[in-house]
């Protein structure tokens, strides 16, 4: 199978992590990270116009072959899981502006992708991450460390899928 870059994207609408891997012969490499922080004294809707530009940039720079998204899970907080959520739609806008493939993946199944356990917590994840790709610590911040795990997980996601179904792999929403 020919290598694969994969771009993962944590939304969020104050900071959207950003992490990009190779994976290579079924091993993930570490190509780079980033977040893109949104002032909060800024208009919402510049925020939003930051996101998509940095996200645009990141894929001019970088070229990835398919990005993956966490999907949105529920939140008590009303107002934070729309503006999340608007954030969301933004990133999921650039990404199929790039024609890229884009792989929906869920918080629990990032964490059983990682470590086998759907409910592992926040410092699993990370040092699985680190580890898996070899790093020398922890990818920081957080946001950047579940992109990470976001573009490893999506990665093998996408390539079972053109396994399994003999073709290039999940198609955007």
């Amino acid at each position: 199978m020919q290598p694969l870059r994969v771009l993962g994207v944590d939304p969020g609408f104050g900071r959207t992590g950003l992490g990009l891997v190779l994976i290579k012969k079924g091993d993930p490499h570490h190509l780079w990270h980033s977040v893109i922080d949104t002032p909060a004294d800024h208009r919402f809707i510049d925020r939003l116009q930051a996101v998509r530009n940095d996200l645009t940039e990141a894929i001019r720079r970088f070229e990835p072959s398919v990005a993956c998204v966490e999907s949105l899970f529920f939140q008590t907080n009303a107002k934070t899981a729309m503006k999340v959520g608007m954030a969301r739609g933004v990133i999921l806008l650039a990404l199929a502006d790039a024609n890229l493939p884009i792989v929906e993946v869920t918080p629990s199944q990032v964490k059983t992708g990682m470590t086998g356990y759907g409910n592992a917590d926040k410092a699993q994840m990370q040092e699985m991450v680190m580890r898996l790709l070899k790093l020398q610590a922890i990818p920081k911040p957080d946001d950047a460390a579940d992109a990470l795990a976001l573009a490893i997980v999506g990665g093998y996601m996408h390539q079972n899928q053109a396994k399994t179904h003999g073709g290039s792999g999940l198609k955007s929403p």
